[in-house]
This record gives C-alpha cells, sequence and structure tokens, in this order.
C-alpha cells in the first residue's frame, strides 16, 4: 500500500475500512491456495498484500483509541 493510498484510509469510516481489510484478507487466502497449486510467479505480492493488511488494522485501531480518547475527554467535562 503505498503512502497515498494510507492517507486516504485514514479519512474513511470504520465499515470502509473494515470492507476493504476483508478484501485484502481474500485476496491473501486466494493467493496462498495458488501459491499452493505453483501458479504463483510473483511470491513478493504476499508479502505486500500481508503488509497492506497490518496497516489497515493499524488505522482502525488508531481510529478506536482516538474514538475512547474523545469519550474520555468528553466525560471528564462533563
Amino acid at each position: 500500500m503505498k503512502k497515498k493510498q494510507l492517507k486516504e484510509f485514514k479519512t474513511k469510516t470504520k465499515g470502509e475500512i473494515k470492507k476493504e481489510l476483508s478484501e485484502e484478507r481474500k485476496r491473501l487466502a486466494g493467493l496462498r491456495d495458488d501459491l499452493a497449486m505453483g501458479k504463483v510467479k510473483n511470491i513478493r505480492e504476499i508479502r505486500d498484500i500481508k503488509k497492506s493488511i497490518a496497516q489497515l488494522l493499524a488505522v482502525l485501531t488508531e481510529k478506536d483509541l482516538s474514538a475512547q480518547a474523545g469519550e474520555k475527554t468528553s466525560n471528564s467535562k462533563s
């Protein structure tokens, strides 16, 4: 995933990120099956997909933490 794509995901909603995450996981499963059958020529693609999954999970966690921090500050002010 390129830095530009990563910035785009930071602006998207949790639902959109989760949808993209499930699509990437499906792609990875398909590539693993193809690898077992000997159809995959570019093994690096598997590594790139795993990396993009990790980045999406990081963005999702960041959004969760920022939402929790926002709740804490609004509760403490009340």
